[in-house]
């Protein structure tokens, strides 16, 4: 072959477009997916349903996407950078799946313009930040009503992490739920303050049952309150995940969380370039949140009527926060209608029905 050729050959490469020379795999290549989780993926709980969400949207979309996990990251200075790695590692979209990390998505969301940020049960958007949450309280009020049914005590435990509208709602919802069946009904609380501390919430979950309760339910991460009921002979609404397993005995219903088809669509948006900031509060109509794993020791016509209050409330014939609401203190804080979203999340106080005072601030 003459060097002419080959210098003609080359010349005429050059002067092919760019995209001419790509490899076709180019095209196809996958969106990066970040996700950050709070606590250990495990066996059931919060970061175990994100899990699930994650390989649901792997499945579903295949090659198109790859993701990448971030587990047991702290809220605070760690999440900013484990956030900020994520984005400098190519992820064009990444789910922050805590709370407490909300300032740290913001925070890097502006230093990078062209990444789409997701950031679960959060409030604050931006132009690439979108929020997403669930609206557990509906399955919570279900939960009520089946602890109202079962207990004997009329005493009910709750193991919760921080006193955030989000929390106080499931409180007040199950509250609301119980009431609604058993007006004797009472629910104590104890704060852990912490998200995910298996000896704390157990701690928790046995002073609880010390106290008179017969049935206890939490808005914590790990399976230690069910598991205290299993060894007590006490019945556990789980949280989460279904935690039968670690429960067999105990566990008389669980209220889950599904995201699965969330983070499918959200892929899907930026892959086609549909992406927009948006902020999603899904319940159970929407296949978000479910009341599910009921226990053998639940009869049947009880199962019958947590199944038709779940009807009504995808109706919208229920609303688990229906006027009059009142605080445990006698203060009208709705006299009729439905709450609105609005004051929901604003929520710094509990109903009538729950023990004590909430943690000063």
């Amino acid at each position: 072959m003459s060097r002419n050729f080959m210098r003609g050959a080359l010349s005429a490469i050059a002067l092919l477009p760019a995209f001419a020379l790509s490899p076709a795999a180019s095209a196809a290549d996958p969106l990066n997916v970040g996700f950050v989780y709070v606590s250990p993926i495990g066996e059931a709980g919060w970061t175990t349903q994100h899990d699930m969400g994650r390989k649901e949207m792997e499945k579903n979309l295949g090659s198109k996407v790859k993701s990448k996990v971030v587990e047991n990251v702290p809220e605070g200075a760690d999440a900013e950078r484990v956030i900020r790695d994520l984005a400098q590692q190519g992820n064009k979209l990444i789910f922050t799946t805590s709370f407490g990390y909300m300032n740290p998505t913001l925070k890097v969301a502006k230093q990078f313009p062209d990444v789409k940020f997701v950031h679960l049960t959060g409030y604050k958007t931006a132009k690439n930040v979108a929020t997403v949450n669930a609206r557990f309280y509906e399955a919570r009020y279900l939960a009520g009503v089946l602890a109202g049914k079962m207990t004997k005590s009329n005493v009910a435990g709750y193991v919760a992490a921080f006193p955030i509208p989000e929390v106080l709602q499931g409180i007040n919802a199950f509250t609301r739920g119980m009431r609604s069946v058993n007006p004797k009904a009472e629910v104590k609380v104890i704060w852990v303050n912490s998200w995910f501390d298996p000896g704390k919430e157990r701690d928790a979950a046995i002073t609880l049952m010390g106290q008179g309760a017969d049935v206890v339910t939490h808005h914590t991460d790990s399976t230690a309150i069910v598991q205290a009921a299993e060894e007590r002979g006490k019945f556990a609404v789980a949280y989460h995940s279904d935690m039968k397993k670690f429960g067999p005995k105990a566990q008389i219903g669980a209220v889950t969380h599904h995201w699965g088809k969330y983070y499918t669509q959200a892929a899907q948006d930026v892959i086609d370039g549909k992406w927009k900031s948006t902020s999603v509060w899904g319940g159970i109509k929407d296949g978000m949140v479910k009341l599910e794993g009921i226990g053998s020791a639940v009869p049947a016509d009880v199962k019958q009527l947590v199944a038709a209050k779940e009807k009504e409330i995808v109706a919208g014939t229920l609303t688990p926060f229906a006027g009059p609401v009142k605080d445990n203190e006698g203060k009208v804080r709705l006299e009729k209608g439905p709450m609105s979203d609005d004051a929901l999340n604003k929520m710094d106080y509990y109903v009538e029905g729950v023990a004590g005072k909430l943690p000063a601030k």
